[in-house]
């Protein structure tokens, strides 16, 4: 039975062996071939009848180029002389087809009963492995090189984004796009559509800076035909690619003869020329170039770059249509605000300041024109919005409060109720604020202001010493608020006296209030400036003003008059403005400081 037993388990232990899904290897203490099983075979395209009996090292163990290793480097062998385990990762063993196939084994020593009988050799075929590995490295180098490419993209991104004018984008684009995806970059753009006139507004070198900044300026116009494949992207917004061959044809135009002085001066052995474009229109092209002989664009670059500069096309496109709303926007403000009228030596002045970005442009106004009765109106207004149509919206109020109020000799409450009403009812206007006042009294008399504020800052009284109020009466809801009557508000008219040689100032938040600046702190400042301006003309007033506070953000309009002296009729010259600069002079402290309130009559009546 210990017989049957023993046989039955060599059986087992045989198809185990030849069962292995990896070869095995069996030697005899001299290294020589004693056992191998099918897989190994496979592996090793050799029949085993022709591989038993045979050096294993001489039979299949070789270098990267085919040769033996020498026997005193082969780890396999080793295990014979040392009786310790040994493994190897990324040998080459030899087929029978000449063919090397990379391996990872371990070795083992074989003892029986004490005594070494050789080494049992197992081994995989590498390849899989090292083809995933080299997939993985490929896969790593692409997404670091797609990474970097993201990164350059949200960069350029950010700049085209935060450029305030297109010069600036263009210059800070081309710094980017220096040294990363070339040795050197250059914008032109086409600053005519009818003449095809170009010039060249940067040009950004990783090299010497001073050499490049002399290639911008003017250049050739845009030719009716060329065969120049750099101006033909251009005519067709697609990106060119310019190798050797193409850099080596004779320029056919004197813009392409221009473009070639930029290889000539900054070298170049390839490059990429895309337009810088919307589906509206072509802006220009960008070119960007490498040195290097060896040096070539790839596939993925060429889109990268034409990406950027399809996104500045879109910035350059915005920025036109941005310029040409602000345009629109401000001549039709300027038509708007009419010529001042002269009236009984009663002086004034006004000044607009339109915001410094055409999206703010808006619904500020100024106004001024003469009642059926004689009298004189002056008016300060600032519609909801900063756009296009704000401004439509400032021009539809303006007009409707000229109409509502030049036959009547009403209260001035009473004006701005029925301002009120037709732009809740009549008109899709939204809320505005609004001063409107009236200025009475006789020829050459003592003068009086009588006004109703909507929702707008108070308007400034500066006396000829330099003394200021704010003419805080009168103060009541925003007009456009449709249930500002019925919640019981309305607009209570004030008076205040106007004294000789004083000045009336009505201005528009941007004045006194930014994104920086809270109001109060604005008022003050206005206050202090108008104060140490108290004496100057009132043109002079105004314009100094304007350069002290320096307003900016949003637009800003000012209306002025100056009151003459008491008895100075039509026909008299009205007395020049005395002690506005006196330190000594009453209740005045020092040129700039802050200066107490001028008492004002302010009486308020029914609305």
């Amino acid at each position: 039975m210990r017989s049957e037993d023993g046989l039955l388990e060599i059986g087992f232990m045989r198809t185990v062996f030849d069962s292995l899904g990896a070869g095995v290897l069996v030697t005899d203490t001299t290294g020589r071939l004693t056992a191998c099983n099918p897989r190994a075979a496979q592996l090793l395209g050799r029949p085993r009848d022709q591989m038993l009996g045979h050096d294993l090292h001489d039979l299949i163990h070789r270098r990267r180029d085919g040769g033996t290793v020498p026997r005193s480097e082969c780890g396999l062998m080793a295990v014979l002389d040392s009786d310790v385990p040994a493994e190897g990762t990324d040998e080459l063993f030899l087929r029978g087809d000449g063919s090397l196939v990379p391996v990872i084994w371990a070795a083992t020593p074989l003892r029986h009963e004490g005594r070494s009988e050789g080494a049992v050799v197992v081994f995989h075929d590498f390849s899989l492995h090292r083809d995933a590995a080299e997939q993985t490295a490929a896969y790593l180098a692409a997404l670091e090189g797609l990474t970097a490419r993201l990164t350059m993209v949200a960069e350029v991104s950010t700049v085209l984004i935060s450029a305030s004018d297109t010069p600036q984008m263009l210059h800070r684009l081309a710094g980017l796009l220096v040294p990363d995806m070339g040795d050197w970059a250059a914008v032109d753009l086409r600053t005519s559509e009818q003449t095809g006139e170009m010039r060249r507004v940067v040009v950004r070198t990783s090299g010497d800076q001073r050499a490049a900044d002399a290639l911008t300026g003017l250049l050739p116009p845009l030719p009716e035909s060329t065969r120049s494949a750099a101006i033909q992207a251009l005519r067709s917004a697609e990106p060119v690619l310019l190798d050797a061959e193409a850099l080596a044809e004779q320029p056919d135009s004197q813009l392409a003869r221009a473009h070639r002085d930029l290889f000539e001066r900054l070298g170049g052995s390839c490059a990429v020329v895309v337009p810088l474009h919307t589906r509206r229109k072509v802006f220009g092209a960008l070119t960007v170039a490498r040195v290097d002989p060896a040096a070539s664009y790839t596939e993925a670059e060429v889109f990268v770059l034409s990406d950027l500069a399809r996104r500045a096309g879109l910035v350059m496109e915005a920025a036109e249509l941005f310029e040409q709303q602000r345009h629109v926007a401000e001549t039709m403000q300027r038509q708007l605000l009419t010529p001042l009228p002269q009236v009984d030596h009663l002086t004034m002045a006004a000044r607009y300041r339109p915001a410094e970005s055409a999206a703010e442009i808006g619904g500020d106004w100024y106004d001024s024109f003469l009642l059926s009765d004689g009298v004189l109106t002056m008016v300060i207004g600032d519609v909801v919005g900063h756009d296009l149509k704000a401004a439509a919206h400032m021009a539809e109020v303006r007009n409707m409060l000229r109409a509502l109020a030049w036959d009547r000799t009403e209260p001035p409450s009473l004006i701005i109720r029925r301002l009120d009403e037709a732009m809740t009812h009549t008109s899709d206007a939204p809320m505005a604020t609004c001063v409107f006042a009236r200025i009475e009294g006789p020829e050459g008399g003592p003068r009086q202001l009588r006004w109703v504020n909507a929702g707008h800052p108070p308007p400034l009284l500066v006396t000829a010493d330099g003394r200021t109020s704010f003419l805080e009466a009168g103060h009541g809801p925003l007009l456009g608020l449709s249930s500002a009557l019925h919640l019981g508000l309305g607009w209570p008219d004030a008076r205040a006296d106007l004294p000789p040689r004083s000045t009336l100032l009505l201005y528009t938040d941007g004045l006194v209030e930014s994104r920086t600046r809270d109001i109060e702190a604005g008022l003050d400042s206005l206050r202090r400036h108008a104060s140490a301006l108290a004496d100057r003309d009132i043109e002079d007033f105004l314009d100094e003003l304007l350069d002290r506070i320096d307003p900016s953000g949003d637009d800003v309009a000012l209306l002025a008059l100056r009151v003459p002296q008491t008895g100075v009729g039509a026909g008299d010259d009205e007395a020049p403005l005395q002690h506005a600069h006196n330190p000594a002079a009453p209740g005045r402290g020092a040129p700039g400081s802050r200066v107490e309130d001028t008492p004002v009559r302010d009486t308020s009546e029914p609305s």
